[in-house]
């Protein structure tokens, strides 16, 4: 069924009887050509590309619990491409350029509001990372515009501008950045990837792999063995305990990120911002509440929720950006497991092992780069060689001394 504007009119007028089930719940085949383990945002978009830009067949994306219950339900929504080094900023700006066209690429209303992202400053030091920032940005093909005082205090006159502490000097603006909402990107990927060919299994969780003569041949699952000519692993925080199954240690640590949600409240803020002097981020979703977030908990950990700690920290941060953020109740308070990598960025790689492929290690930007995630992951899986947006995510740059450090804090997981 293809979604529509007369569809919508015509079973309105019919009762609603015409809809059906957006995807089917398929049993698992005794093999597939292409096993996908990990069925979020990166796993259901790469079986969408797969199949619908490579045209492969046989594909099947496991996921040990329901489709959107893992990170790509657990985020605050932004989407962007304000990065700076050469290794992430044509890759993220690809993602962003995918996240345009995605609605009419899925034929779903995944809420897609280019909002803008406006990133303050509290120091010259800090203007002139930014304009460089900026510059490397334009560079890349994206937009950067850096403001003044005077032009951020026009767009947000909310914003604390008498605090002496962390006073407002400027702001770097993304106008094409902003949000989307995350549950229907997972709902739309299924969808497109079912209408695709692709079988979508819940509730199989994979337990180990079939290595054969340094060859993998398949997957045993809760559901039974699963044979499969290659298999492809983007599991997030969950990548050391999966790829351990097959002998590997990733240089990856899993943290939980806490996000939060206010009541709902009138129009207040007219897109995302976030504080220069503190990790903390604010938009506002189109139910009224405000959506923010900070600073990973510092301890490991595979759970899904978080700790007091955490919520002081971004409470304060809230407060110092916009004190007006006191009078508003917190509504609910979530946690997602972050796969934090030793230079902050990426793996999509093939592995020592044949057949086996890795897309991990995403850190805060997960959500974000999701299209252009499963579009190199599928590039990778179809051609057995590297989408020409993520040729620096490979598993061996620390070997060869590659690193794609974006904060410049080295390999401190819980600083990047």
């Amino acid at each position: 069924m293809r979604y529509s504007a007369l569809r919508i009119a015509w079973e309105a007028l019919t009762g609603h009887k015409g809809w059906t089930q957006a995807w089917r719940d398929p049993d698992p085949q005794p093999a597939y050509d292409y096993v996908i383990i990990g069925g979020g945002g990166h796993g259901l978009a790469t079986a969408h590309y797969l199949a619908k830009v490579y045209g492969k067949a046989r594909i099947a994306v496991l996921e040990k619990g329901w489709i959107g219950g893992g990170n790509v339900g657990r985020n605050t929504t932004i989407v962007r491409s304000n990065y700076l080094l050469p290794g992430n900023e044509p890759f993220y700006e690809f993602s962003l350029k995918l996240w345009e066209g995605l609605e009419q690429d899925l034929n779903y209303n995944a809420m897609v509001s280019q909002r803008g992202i406006m990133n303050l400053i509290h120091s010259d030091a800090q203007r002139d990372a930014f304009r460089r920032r900026g510059n490397a940005m334009i560079l890349q093909g994206s937009d950067a515009e850096l403001l003044t005082t005077d032009q951020v205090r026009k767009e947000a006159p909310f914003l604390n501008f008498d605090n002496a502490r962390f006073p407002i000097k400027g702001a770097l603006v993304h106008r094409r950045g902003g949000t989307v909402r995350h549950d229907a990107v997972a709902w739309g990927y299924a969808r497109s990837a079912d209408q695709h060919g692709v079988d979508i299994i819940q509730n199989c969780e994979v337990t180990g792999f079939c290595i054969e003569e340094g060859r993998i041949k398949g997957v045993e699952t809760s559901r039974g063995y699963i044979g499969a000519g290659k298999v492809g692993v983007a599991v997030a925080g969950n990548s050391s305990r999966v790829m351990a199954k097959a002998g590997m240690r990733l240089p990856i640590e899993s943290h939980v990120l806490q996000a939060f949600v206010s009541e709902g409240l009138k129009p207040v803020l007219p897109g995302v911002i976030t504080f220069g002097a503190g990790h903390f981020y604010v938009s506002q979703s189109d139910k009224g509440g405000l959506v923010f977030g900070g600073d990973i908990d510092g301890y490991n950990s595979y759970a899904q929720r978080g700790n007091l700690p955490v919520v002081e920290d971004v409470a304060e941060g809230g407060m110092a950006l916009m004190p007006m953020l006191g009078r508003a109740r917190l509504l609910r308070m979530w946690g997602g497991i972050m796969d934090m990598s030793m230079d902050g960025s990426p793996f999509i790689d093939r592995t020592h092992i044949d057949g086996l492929f890795f897309n991990g290690g995403w850190c805060y930007g997960g959500f974000k780069a999701t299209p252009a995630s499963g579009y190199a992951f599928a590039h990778l899986l179809a051609t057995d060689q590297p989408h020409e947006t993520a040729q620096a995510y490979r598993l061996d740059r620390f070997l060869n001394g590659h690193m794609i450090d974006e904060k410049g804090v080295g390999a401190q997981p819980n600083l990047h």
